[in-house]
């Protein structure tokens, strides 16, 4: 399991969405994976732990490879110039990334 870690410019945690996430059924019947937006929800979850913000706006993601109800995965925050990079990955493989905004 990966400890959540944090500095002032850098941000690490795990991530886990149960086979038992409600929004499974639907997104796909006979082959779940894990929709975009609950990755996102990751996010700004992760951006309250580690600033106290909210996250105010998604100026641009990329969804790479899916992530499979039960897997394992990593997510990490970066500063940049007053914006925040995201990456998620399973082991060494990229499955999003994107550019965000906080706010108080």
């Amino acid at each position: 399991m990966i400890q959540c870690k944090s500095s002032d410019n850098h941000y690490r945690t795990a991530l886990f969405v149960s086979p038992e996430h409600p929004c499974l059924p639907g997104h796909f019947p006979g082959h779940p994976l894990v929709p975009g937006v609950v990755l996102l929800d990751h996010v700004a979850k992760a951006l309250r732990d580690w600033r106290d913000q909210r996250l105010a706006r998604v100026l641009e993601v990329k969804f790479l490879a899916p992530l499979l109800p039960g897997e394992q995965a990593e997510l990490e925050l970066d500063e940049a110039a007053g914006r925040i990079r995201f990456e998620i990955r399973r082991e060494n493989h990229l499955l999003a990334r994107g550019l965000i905004e906080g706010a108080a």
